[in-house]
């Protein structure tokens, strides 16, 4: 009964998550918690949720565009703004994982009072140090220390700095990593990602000290042979990901499908409409004959092809084919009905460790970690031949340090394809790569299509004077969050800004 029970809330979940015009209730207070049941009914609403926001509206949308996956169509409006880098704010996210997620799992937390809910509480903390990661990583500094206080009077909370924030999220990641999670268990069908295995949850919580450690690595205090060390401490990291199983999908029935497919399936036709595949994305697995390309992307009559990033006002035939721009037929977005929803990848885990070592010098485990990379990356879209890595552009080379972390960002960015957005995003403002080309499309686009510089970014054609000519950092903070606190920083001048880790030299 109770697997059915879970099956329902997971329908209702994502009937209110992906809608995306319902994502945030501006009347209700996100630092004022809710009535909520037990601990071990909270935690799948709790978990699909903050999955469903990493491919939800706009971390889904807004970190393919930006990460340069895809681009807005010829055709249609929805997405222009984030290829025309206008200052959004991600708002239905920001309310969906304060007022949703971060509450549900405050609520476990508070509800885990018996000895028998240890291990509920245990994955509400590692969930919870998650998705602050995630938010302090998206938009900077926000309200923490004071955050979701609302029942104890705090309806001002201050805004804690990125920095601060993560201080504290590695010293909570520490207390989960000494918790004796002996005799510890959670009913099987109640934890929609391990399924009660509590050994992977460690894993997990090691998993994202690593992550956290290495997002530092362009800041003064990051310390490399400290994660060396960390990394041979005897601690384990993931051995299959973190997710929300494809299995779990009913892909005819509304409301029960992965939120992309919601997005196409349920009546909006965002994808099909809206996306079409980038010309830096599409060129670089097409020139590199990445199999993944065909799991990414429907091909056109003709083949795979890309549009130049934010350059949907073009009416000028820049293939020389004898059609215009918006006329080409273009590749679009692919996902089927089975696709996990992901949390954390064994892929995303593997590269870390790659570049760990790497920055060590120490070749032999980089190359043994970035294969384990490609190969989980290749597993997922099932594919099992591996020519890409024994003899094709996949295939590690022994280069300098910085050549060795490019090559891994890259494999990281194909790997993020169409499961970790938000992430990609975030990667390539840390690693700066792929880099960004300055190429002046508009100025002879026939040139630009003959010459493009494949393996690099550009920066949108329209979004280009608007910003200078630089990448977004961040989203601007959501107009309700700032009007309602009275402690609230003023807005931020542009998408611009980048939070406290991105430090590397670049665009």
């Amino acid at each position: 009964m109770n697997k059915y029970i879970i099956k329902f809330t997971l329908a209702m979940l994502l009937v209110f998550t992906v809608s995306c015009d319902d994502y945030l209730d501006v009347n209700q207070d996100p630092d004022v918690l809710s009535d909520i049941d037990s601990p071990k009914r909270i935690l799948p609403a709790a978990q699909v949720g903050v999955a469903n926001q990493l491919m939800a509206y706009d971390f889904g949308f807004g970190g393919a565009y930006w990460a340069q996956y895809w681009t807005q169509s010829y055709t249609a409006s929805q997405f222009k703004n984030l290829c025309e880098f206008q200052d959004v704010e991600f708002e239905d996210a920001y309310g969906e994982l304060t007022s949703g997620v971060l509450n549900d799992l405050k609520r476990i937390t508070t509800l885990s009072t018996a000895a028998e809910d240890k291990g509920y509480a245990y994955i509400a903390e590692a969930l919870s140090i998650y998705t602050w990661q995630v938010m302090t990583d998206m938009w900077g500094d926000i309200p923490y220390t004071e955050a979701l206080q609302g029942n104890e009077g705090i309806t001002h909370p201050v805004f804690d700095t990125g920095e601060s924030i993560y201080a504290d999220l590695m010293t909570r990641i520490e207390a989960l990593l000494a918790t004796d999670l002996t005799d510890v268990s959670v009913e099987e069908a109640f934890d929609f990602v391990y399924a009660g295995d509590m050994a992977a949850w460690q894993n997990f919580v090691a998993s994202l000290k690593l992550k956290l450690m290495l997002r530092q690595s362009e800041t003064s205090a990051y310390d490399n042979a400290a994660v060396v060390t960390f990394i041979e401490s005897g601690v384990s990291f993931l051995g299959s990901s973190a997710k929300i199983s494809g299995e779990v999908w009913e892909d005819d029935k509304e409301g029960k499908r992965h939120p992309m497919r919601e997005f196409e399936a349920g009546g909006a036709n965002y994808v099909s409409t809206n996306v079409i595949g980038c010309k830096s994305f599409i060129d670089y697995l097409a020139l590199n004959v990445d199999p993944r390309l065909d799991k990414l992307f429907t091909p056109t009559s003709a083949g795979h092809r890309g549009a130049f990033f934010g350059d949907f006002n073009s009416l000028e035939d820049s293939s020389g084919s004898g059609t215009s721009d918006d006329k080409e037929d273009y590749s679009e977005a692919l996902f089927t009905g089975d696709m996990d929803l992901m949390i954390m990848s064994d892929w995303e885990v593997n590269f870390y460790l790659a570049e760990v070592y790497a920055r060590a010098n120490n070749t032999a485990n980089a190359k043994m970690y970035f294969d384990a990379g490609v190969t989980a990356s290749l597993a997922q879209h099932g594919i099992t031949a591996t020519d890409i890595i024994d003899s094709g552009y996949a295939m590690w080379q022994n280069l300098t340090t910085e050549e060795n972390i490019k090559q891994i960002a890259m494999q990281k960015w194909v790997a993020n394809a169409n499961y970790q957005f938000a992430e990609a995003f975030f990667e390539r403002n840390r690693t700066k790569y792929p880099t960004v080309n300055e190429i002046d499309i508009k100025a002879d686009r026939n040139d630009a299509f003959l010459n493009f510089p494949v393996g690099d970014i550009t920066i949108s054609v329209v979004g280009k004077e608007r910003t200078n000519g630089f990448l977004p950092a961040s989203p601007v903070y959501p107009t309700d969050v700032l009007n309602r606190n009275v402690n609230a920083p003023s807005q931020k001048t542009d998408i611009l800004e980048k939070v406290w880790w991105d430090q590397k030299a670049g665009k």
